[in-house]
């Protein structure tokens, strides 16, 4: 893969699975309760091109696999790239995926499974470690796995709930947890997590409703498989030509609103003069 910045070596990797709900001959229940797929999409954070997708049944948990995802990701770069930041959501709170960070010093912030564990660690943080953080509270505590090499930070936010007559105490907020690596703040490391909402979910709406994924035509999982493909194909395409040809203010177009002012134009040819003009 072609990247536009020849001298940048590091990069940020945002992976996420997403939902295609279709009612196929071949689709299956979700955990969400809908028939369709599950296919796990990876972003480089820096320009919005997918650097690796992989088609999944329906039925395939989210948490599936990730690590393998990611390493397939990082083989997908050009020589001399390196992903030194990882982002995710819950479902790579895994040992391994921790553990591979550290060992190839990449930074990564992932959102933290509400276990037992990490549930029990987020009560004990004491009222006066809590900080204002926007329209909530911030705080962070020190956190390992069974299989975790290495302890990390865990980035808390809570925000308060109205309580029904029967809850537990604890019950009062509602909580979200980051595990990290990085060295800046809580309030830092929590923003930095919360761009992957453009650079990885919002890139995704792109794929389904940009590029038409959000429809799948074939009642085999095998031709939908190859439509996906062909779709991340076209959408790299559509990202790589308004990041090399069009001038900045296209930027931040939509691919929609691109292919309605560039393509999807009338035009007539005009024969004049010995010349053919459009």
């Amino acid at each position: 893969m072609a990247l536009k910045n020849e001298t940048q070596e590091n990069y940020t990797l945002d992976i996420d699975a997403t939902q295609i709900v279709a009612h196929k001959e071949s689709a299956v229940y979700t955990y969400k309760g809908e028939k369709g797929y599950m296919p796990m999409v990876g972003h480089i954070a820096e320009n919005g091109l997918i650097i690796g997708d992989d088609f999944r049944s329906g039925n395939i948990a989210p948490a599936s696999e990730n690590f393998e995802f990611i390493k397939y990701c990082e083989t997908q770069l050009p020589s001399g790239k390196r992903f030194s930041a990882l982002r995710a959501d819950s479902a790579a709170y895994q040992a391994d995926i921790i553990n591979h960070c550290e060992q190839n010093g990449q930074t990564f912030a992932i959102g933290a499974s509400m276990d037992k564990a990490v549930k029990q660690a987020v009560l004990s943080i004491s009222d006066n470690q809590w900080t204002k953080y926007r329209d909530r509270e911030i705080a962070e505590i020190v956190h390992c796995m069974n299989k975790t090499n290495k302890a990390f930070r865990l980035i808390v936010t809570r925000k308060a709930k109205q309580p029904d007559l029967f809850e537990n105490e604890e019950d009062v907020y509602f909580y979200h947890a980051i595990a990290s690596n990085k060295t800046e703040t809580p309030a830092q490391i929590k923003d930095w997590y919360c761009q992957r909402g453009e650079t990885s979910e919002n890139k995704i709406k792109e794929l389904k409703l940009g590029i038409g994924m959000d429809r799948l035509p074939c009642g085999s999982e095998q031709g939908n498989a190859l439509f996906f493909r062909i779709g991340v194909l076209a959408y790299n395409l559509s990202v790589t030509f308004k990041l090399d040809v069009l001038p900045e203010k296209w930027q931040h177009y939509q691919i929609k609103t691109v292919h309605w002012q560039l393509f999807q134009v009338a035009g007539k040819v005009v024969s004049g003069s010995r010349y053919l003009t459009l």
